[in-house]
């Protein structure tokens, strides 16, 4: 008896064991907290060209770079593009920027693009972030930017100040996608003499992630009302994060990176490749 009690209690305590370990094998993991959605999701400040709500912890910076060639690879042919390396023989368009996080929601940057000597002055305040009870993230921008220099150093050419003032509202999918929708006002995005004229944009931008931490990103941003010249800036690209590092290669029908550049908007018979490189630390 002694002997049959300890086989089946041996039996019993295998069961239990195998029954364990299959429990664990199959049962599903435990979801990621929203934080961590948000930062695997939200790799950089930027979409290509238009703001995300990306957070970031008091006093932490953030320096990018925009670099669009200025080769056209809508001209010439397969061949001709390649002997001149996809633009890179052309000449480039250059944007340096740098940010930092003044408070847990609010962020200031400074950012020069090479377009006539454009500088633009810009901040960020963190509305809301999305949670498992908040649907979405928003966070509110403005800024103003200045050609040659914001005027510092025209040297008697006409300078112009163009304010921006729009939302960021983004929602991420699982750890899978985001998306953005970018409603924002430009004052002056045209002006000549008396003629003063203004742009309202709707932007509207994805990211999806297709490996651990690769992504594709597009955005279209068309113009609702007031100045629209040419096509809505567009662009779409492919990015990979390495830790604080973000490297995104991209095409767009414009060389524009500032919010009036942008809502000026593109061209229609224009490809540009370029690339966008962030670091924070």
């Amino acid at each position: 008896m002694k002997i049959r009690a300890c086989v089946t209690g041996g039996m019993v305590a295998a069961i239990l064991v195998v029954a364990v370990g299959a429990s664990a094998q199959t049962a599903a993991p435990a979801p990621l907290p929203q934080s961590a959605i948000t930062d695997t999701m939200e790799p950089d400040f930027n979409v290509i060209n238009l703001p995300t709500t990306r957070p970031m912890k008091p006093l932490r910076s953030s320096f990018h770079l925009t670099h669009r060639f200025l080769g056209n690879l809508r001209d010439g042919s397969f061949t001709d593009n390649l002997g001149n390396l996809f633009g890179l023989d052309n000449g480039a368009m250059v944007g340096l920027e740098y940010r930092i996080a003044l408070t847990d929601r609010f962020q200031a940057v400074f950012y020069r693009s090479s377009i006539d000597k454009t500088i633009q002055f810009s901040g960020r305040f963190d509305v809301a972030r999305q949670t498992d009870v908040i649907p979405v993230s928003i966070s509110a921008f403005g800024g103003v930017e200045g050609n040659q220099n914001f005027g510092w150093h025209a040297q008697g050419r006409a300078t112009v100040k163009a304010p921006t003032l729009g939302v960021t509202v983004s929602r991420t999918l699982m750890d899978r996608a985001a998306i953005y929708v970018v409603p924002a006002f430009t004052h002056n995005t045209l002006a000549q003499g008396d003629v003063h004229r203004n742009t309202f944009i709707l932007g509207t931008g994805a990211r999806v992630r297709i490996g651990e931490s690769t992504f594709l990103v597009g955005e279209v941003s068309p113009r609702l009302a007031g100045y629209a010249p040419g096509r809505p800036s567009m662009g779409f690209g492919i990015e990979k994060r390495v830790g604080g590092h973000t490297f995104q290669l991209n095409f767009n029908n414009t060389t524009s990176t500032t919010f009036a550049q942008v809502a000026r908007g593109g061209y229609p018979t224009t490809l540009y490749f370029g690339f966008n490189l962030g670091r924070r630390f």
